[in-house]
């Protein structure tokens, strides 16, 4: 049979029907970009591999199908057909799953190295008869019963099978304007009232980290970052979700915005570098591909290059002897519960299992709740503590501060792409600003000689216990930042910087009895009160508001209920613990604009200069 592809996007009436030849490629820039007809690449999670992070390589291949036709049918020309699924089972059982969820929360998140996690599971069963006919009949099952769907669709390369309906754009380009689509927070229809569900502090911060997330993302593949809109609801047949949407303009190459962007944080967590060990470290196999995506690469009547790339997700793979694997996963969170994750994976693959006639594990379906106004009014509320430099449009220049105007930063990575949400900051109040991992930052900056090139350095966040000197990484940054303090280099850590900067001018630093992972407070900031977001497990510790340290007078604004340092300042040095590019910093960019002129300018405050 040759290869095909069944797509039906999101409000079209119609199903596209591609036909092709199956290319395998090694690598995202192999992917072949025509200029008429378009090519469908079925991308593994292995692809990850292509960034430097961390898998399981299972080998599943990187299959494109180059489209020689194309055409387009009406939906009822796909009617729900039967099908018979055999047995089946989740290859980990509820408790192996629940022990795997509880060591995440335990060993992972609550020891610094993220803020959330994705695990997954896998349904497997067999199908009787013809695998692509089964897929067919499943197709024609998920356009007539599932809902909300951002592309239902059915590939077929000649040596696999894919059927499936997903809810959630990963990227796309048009018009020259990149888009996200943060999706997270599962209601179970039928489970409660979804205002409850609205108000849930779990829900509500599972949806704000992923959004951080994929503003990282947008902030390396869009000029000036994403701009946020939402949130929303995304209603399927047996679960709503929440989600936001970003869009930004940009001018990369499409299949470098694929490979920037892999993968969505929805499926793998945050920081994603991290989470990608973590997921390899309990997973301890591979996902196929499961949290890889579709991509619909090809350029429009203007010679502009387009992409559309769905998560691959509530998706059934097929195989030629019949074997059926279902794969879904839960977002760990510092309020996760075992039995409360364990109850998502069932929810999630009831919608494909129930196309695929497989009843054991589907979830009756239930009407979903009314849109009222009391929950628009909920989804709005949810915006009312962000920051509005993500959520607003301005005019260039207008957050400009003279005393930063034509002067440089190096931001030094610690592993935390906030970095790139960092350096929009900086670069809308007037700074010129590079941004380094910190190996290569370690390595061009010599603790003995005469400093950067430039005039603020920041140490930035990352994973980890800052207190770990066998990690090579918390070595070298420790030893980076004693240098920049001993040639009195303008410097501000954040978070792990942050930490690090506390601990070299005299400070002990503890693990926090319950992680700050996404978690947004309001703190009195040197006088003024704050609402910031923090990413944290660990957190200085002082007694007073004032330190004698080796490099002079420090600040201290602390916590007065436990003595956690929230931000310090002294001559030619700062450290904020939580993140004022994050979209829970509401006053992120009101605090850069008033620590970094002083800071830059050697000025300090009153109570340190004594």
């Amino acid at each position: 049979m040759q290869p095909f592809a069944l797509l039906h996007r999101d409000g079209a009436d119609h199903v596209e029907v591609l036909t092709g030849d199956v290319r395998t490629v090694a690598t995202l820039a192999d992917i072949p970009i025509r200029e008429s007809l378009p090519t469908l690449a079925l991308i593994p999670y292995r692809q990850i591999a292509e960034r430097g992070f961390a898998c399981v390589d299972d080998g599943a291949p990187l299959e494109c199908l180059l489209v020689t036709s194309i055409r387009t049918e009406p939906r009822d020309r796909f009617p729900a057909g039967h099908l018979t699924v055999g047995g089946g089972a989740f290859d980990l059982s509820d408790e192996e799953y629940g022990e795997i969820v509880e060591t995440v929360l335990r060993d992972e998140i609550g020891h610094g190295e993220g803020a959330n996690f994705v695990i997954h599971r896998v349904f497997e069963a067999t199908v009787e008869g013809d695998p692509v006919a089964a897929a067919r009949a499943a197709f024609g099952r998920l356009l007539a019963h599932e809902q909300g769907a951002y592309w239902t669709f059915l590939v077929h390369t000649g040596s696999r099978t894919i059927v499936g309906a997903t809810p959630e754009r990963h990227v796309s380009v048009a018009d020259g304007i990149t888009m996200m689509n943060p999706i997270s927070g599962t209601f179970r229809h039928g489970s409660g009232e979804l205002l409850d569900f609205l108000r849930d502090p779990k829900e509500i911060e599972e949806l704000y980290m992923v959004l951080d997330e994929e503003l990282k993302m947008m902030a390396a593949v869009a000029e000036h970052g994403g701009q946020v809109a939402g949130p929303y609801l995304k209603q399927m047949s047996h679960l709503t979700h929440t989600e936001y949407l970003l869009a930004g303009r940009g001018s990369l190459d499409v299949r470098e915005v694929l490979r920037r962007t892999m993968f969505a944080p929805t499926v793998t967590g945050s920081p994603i570098e991290n989470a990608c060990r973590v997921i390899a470290r309990h997973e301890r196999r591979g996902r196929g591909y499961y949290a890889g995506v579709l991509a619909l690469l090809g350029h429009d009547d203007e010679g502009r290059q387009t992409l559309d790339a769905p998560i691959l997700i509530r998706s059934a793979e097929i195989a030629a002897d019949g074997t059926l694997r279902v794969p879904v996963g839960a977002t760990l969170v510092r309020h996760s519960t075992a039995a409360g994750e364990v109850a998502e994976t069932h929810t999630k693959a009831a919608g494909i299992l129930a196309a695929l006639g497989a009843s054991a594990s589907a979830a009756p379906r239930v009407r979903p709740q009314a849109e009222t106004p009391q929950v628009r009014a909920a989804l709005a509320a949810r915006n009312n503590d962000l920051a509005r430099f993500w959520l607003d449009s301005r005019a260039p220049g207008a957050l400009t501060v003279p005393a930063l105007t034509g002067r440089s930063a190096l931001i030094v990575d610690g592993e935390d792409t906030f970095t790139a949400m960092l350096a929009h900051q900086l670069k809308a109040l007037g700074l010129a600003v590079t941004v380094l991992p910190w190996q290569a930052a370690v390595a061009g900056i010599s603790p003995a000689g005469s400093g950067p090139a430039a005039d603020l350095v920041v140490v930035g966040p990352g994973p980890g216990d800052p207190a770990e000197l066998s990690d090579p990484k918390m070595t070298a940054m420790r030893d980076l930042t004693a240098g920049l303090l001993a040639a009195g280099t303008p410097t501000l850590g954040v978070c792990l910087g942050h930490e690090i900067l506390a601990v070299l001018l005299g400070l002990a630093l503890h693990r926090r009895d319950a992680p700050y992972q996404g978690l947004a407070r309001d703190v009195d900031l040197f006088g003024t009160p704050r609402r910031v977001g923090f990413y944290s497990s660990f957190a200085a510790v002082a007694p007073a508001d004032l330190l004698v340290s080796p490099h002079g007078p420090v600040e201290i604004a602390r916590d007065p209920h436990d003595d956690t340092v929230h931000a310090l300042r002294g001559n030619g040095f700062a450290g904020v613990q939580f993140h004022p590019e994050s979209v829970l910093s509401r006053d992120g960019v009101a605090i850069l604009a008033e620590l970094l002129p002083p800071l830059m300018s050697g000025v300090v405050s009153p109570a340190t200069n004594g």
